[in-house]
């Protein structure tokens, strides 16, 4: 059976009993602050990471897993089964997916097909899922790459937050443009990009509310209202926003949706708590899925 790795990047939000069964392997992301550094999942969870960086004065650093703790799993996993899909967050945001390749190259015996999906967040999660439930069906690696282009190629990624100083920080957006935002207190509507699975810039609004009917819009300009649509609203800290994001998306389109939940913590050191996004595609996209 195809053996699935991951990173603590693809979040993985599901309903009860969906994941029973599912074995997937995640290597933790890493974030640092104050000079403390934290594994993801492992070291600190995502409630005691914002409370920390609410009582700090510093801002997060993170960082990818190395090639070493890759190669680590790849060995473990290959004495089961050698065949093996790694599947990461973009290249374009993050280096994980590079050093999951570096660590493939010191595990000869495995055979690592490392995917980069070019998004992030839940659009990566989708893909590892679904990847996890096909090879219990007893799918081949082929099989399985061809569905996951599939639903990378269906699936997109829309967020937007109130305050822009991590953004800044993390150099995830030109700092004079988020400078200006700043100054001016807009909020950017941002989505991925799927040729280089990039940050871009698709709108802004006036105030967060306005930023969050600004995010309902960009997914109407690609669905029309009412499309049956695969829903998920993911945050960093803020519960609020997501409702009232979800309120939204219901209001104009049939979504199947998926838990709202927590973000990765190594994704919110790069927004910041107040971050809400959603992911979304037809749910068509996904017929035939085991």
């Amino acid at each position: 059976m195809v053996q699935i790795v991951t990173d603590s990047g693809a979040d993985m939000v599901f309903a009860p009993g969906h994941m029973d069964g599912l074995d997937i392997h995640v290597v933790p992301l890493a974030v640092t602050l104050e000079g403390q550094t934290y594994r993801e999942g492992v070291d600190i969870s995502s409630d005691e990471f914002f409370d920390l960086l609410a009582a700090s004065d510093g801002l997060p650093v993170t960082s990818q897993p190395s090639a070493g703790e890759f190669a680590e799993v790849y060995h473990r996993l290959a004495v089961v089964d050698p065949e093996i899909l790694s599947i990461h967050i973009s290249s374009g945001l993050s280096g994980t997916a590079n050093s999951a390749r570096a660590g493939a190259e010191l595990v000869p015996e495995a055979h690592v097909t490392v995917v980069d999906t070019k998004t992030l967040s839940a659009g990566t999660g989708w893909q590892v899922v679904a990847a996890a439930r096909a090879a219990r069906a007893g799918w081949s690696k082929d099989r399985i790459l061809s569905f996951l282009e599939r639903i990378g190629h269906a699936t997109d990624s829309l967020y937007t937050l109130d305050e822009l100083k991590y953004l800044i920080h993390g150099g995830r957006i030109s700092h004079m443009k988020g400078l200006i935002a700043s100054i001016l207190h807009l909020k950017p509507l941002i989505g991925v990009e799927k040729e280089h699975g990039t940050y871009v810039q698709m709108g802004q609004a006036r105030s967060f509310k306005g930023a969050l009917r600004g995010l309902v819009d960009l997914v109407a300009r690609q669905h029309a209202p009412g499309s049956a649509l695969r829903v998920q609203v993911l945050h960093a800290r803020n519960v609020e926003g997501a409702n009232f994001l979800r309120d939204e998306m219901d209001r104009r389109f049939a979504c199947t949706w998926l838990p709202l939940g927590p973000l990765s913590l190594v994704l919110g050191a790069h927004t910041g708590p107040s971050m809400v996004g959603v992911a979304f595609a037809p749910q068509a996209a996904f017929a035939g899925l085991p």
